[in-house]
């Protein structure tokens, strides 16, 4: 365990957690848990043992969004003091977007604002069946940060992202993920269970594989088809020349069970 205030952190082989750990506060994100989320990012961006990071929150809420009281503690220097946060949410989940490791999220109870654009981010996102789903931000007179700008659309399309923008609509877990914006639901009691399982699913494969797929996925928008192509061309090919890729490849043909790095 690490030394954090408003996060929890864990190691346990090639598994990390994140813990969202406000949960007084219905786990809102102040300044210090984005700081804390930044470096915990990063700590799990440079371990190269690391296969799969789990984010999760404890108590009720998974996260109600920003600390709106801490925004009007700041009163003159709001403004300010967002941006800081921002910024620091930010640069967590691009390392988290970006790194080799896989990222699971799991969802419990409800998730608001800054905790609805966190919920989206993982490459696998599970929800209890206690979780709903609310933007919030226009209900305060803000607009969206955490990146949701960017998920959402591609997620559920420009339409349902502008309504659910503009109305601050609810989804349900399940509505959620009839949505796109979860992979699975599950019972509440055994949401940390399965996510646990998914992260040893990650854990027991090639890192190099999970970390090439996060990166042909975040281009596919981005990119023409053939320079598309060309990319998935080099992964492959750098996967073809790994030691994990060539132990894939013999275990295949051997009809036996892989053993990754």
């Amino acid at each position: 365990m690490y030394n954090f205030e408003h996060i929890k952190f864990s190691r346990d082989g090639a598994i990390a957690r994140i813990e969202l750990n406000r949960p007084d506060a219905a786990n809102g994100l102040d300044a210090k848990m984005a700081s804390e989320l930044r470096q915990a990012a990063k700590m799990c961006d440079d371990d190269p043992a690391l296969k799969a990071v789990i984010l999760r929150a404890s108590g009720r809420f998974f996260c109600a969004g920003g600390d709106l009281k801490e925004m009007l503690a700041n009163d003159d220097n709001a403004g300010d003091a967002v941006r800081a946060l921002a910024d620091d949410l930010h640069a967590a989940i691009s390392i988290l977007s970006h790194m080799q490791a896989g990222l699971i999220v799991a969802v419990n109870g409800v998730a608001a604002g800054a905790g609805f654009s966190l919920a989206l981010i993982g490459e696998i996102v599970l929800a209890a069946q206690s979780a709903s789903f609310t933007m919030a931000y226009s209900k305060a007179g803000l607009c969206p940060d955490g990146s949701s700008s960017y998920s959402l659309p591609r997620l559920v399309g420009l339409r349902k992202a502008q309504e659910l923008m503009l109305t601050n609509r609810s989804l349900s877990a399940q509505e959620a993920c009839e949505w796109g914006m979860v992979t699975r639901v599950v019972a509440d009691e055994e949401l940390w269970a399965e996510a646990d399982q998914v992260a040893a699913e990650l854990a027991s494969g090639a890192r190099l594989s999970t970390a090439y797929v996060k990166k042909l996925l975040l281009a596919s928008f981005g990119n023409d088809l053939e320079t598309q192509m060309e990319l998935e061309a080099q992964l492959i090919q750098s996967c073809v020349d790994s030691s994990d890729g060539r132990e894939g490849i013999r275990a295949f043909v051997e009809k036996r069970k892989p053993e990754f790095e």
